[in-house]
């Protein structure tokens, strides 16, 4: 792993004044802690710290030399910036021995176009982002690089599928973490003139039993003229009075 050269100034005061000041300068304000030492206040170039984060985002290993001290092996420990512009703010760095293991965060790196993706309409799923490992200082990855490229539809790629491309690290997290996978498409059934939600419902069914089933008509309504009920009603009374009248005049 690469190891960069960063100059600092001890740090004066502390609050956000002091900090405020700093930045005005081109400086950020700093701290350093670890092993049996006190915590030390320090300003840092900007410049120098933006440099070193473009080529090693996370946890890069420094050789700290401090005005008027020596210099010191370090790791960037935590990086804070603004939330809306995302300024660096305010750096945490660790002092650390280059023969001792450390525990860091290492960023998932997931590149290629997989085959379910590209043949197959699939989607790529990412899985965890950074994951926990146990290493040397000078053996930190600057990644977890993982190819997608073979992956079908319904495979995964997991922790323990690339822990043997990096021997010199030994992975935290559970061995079965996903680290990308592909997944089915997202399926939408297509507007079907002329029919409705049931209808749709049946198309669907009957296309999961091997073949389109087709599509159900409601049988259609006997269509009257307004008053023809009415019409029918009386009718039926008149009808009726007749009957009887006449049974009437077959008894006289």
């Amino acid at each position: 792993m690469e190891r960069f050269q960063l100059q600092s100034e001890p740090r004066e005061g502390a609050g956000k004044g002091v900090a405020r000041q700093l930045r005005m300068k081109g400086r950020l304000p700093a701290v350093l802690y670890g092993r049996a030492d006190k915590p030390v206040g320090l300003s840092l170039s900007e410049v120098e710290m933006k440099g070193i984060l473009r080529k090693h985002p996370e946890s890069a290993i420094v050789d700290l030399s401090i005005a008027g001290g020596t210099t010191i092996n370090a790791i960037v420990r935590d990086v804070q910036r603004h939330p809306a512009s995302g300024k660096l703010v305010h750096i945490d760095l660790q002092r650390i021995r280059l023969d001792e293991k450390l525990r860091v965060e290492i960023h998932v790196h997931v590149s290629g176009n997989p085959v379910g993706v590209k043949e197959h309409g699939g989607i790529l799923e990412h899985g965890t982002r950074v994951v926990n490992v146990l290493c040397l200082p000078t053996e930190i990855p600057a990644a977890i690089e993982v190819d997608a490229t073979p992956l079908l539809i319904h495979h995964s790629i997991k922790i323990k599928d690339i822990a043997a491309s990096y021997p010199q690290v030994e992975f935290l997290d559970d061995e079965d973490t996903m680290l990308a996978g592909v997944i089915p498409p997202n399926v939408e059934l297509a507007a079907v003139p002329g029919v409705g939600a049931e209808g749709a419902t049946s198309l669907v069914a009957g296309g999961r039993g091997g073949g389109p089933a087709a599509p159900t008509t409601a049988e259609p309504e006997l269509i009257r003229k307004p008053g023809a009920e009415a019409e029918g009603e009386e009718g039926a009374k008149g009808a009726a009075g007749g009957k009887d009248d006449k049974k009437k005049e077959d008894k006289k």
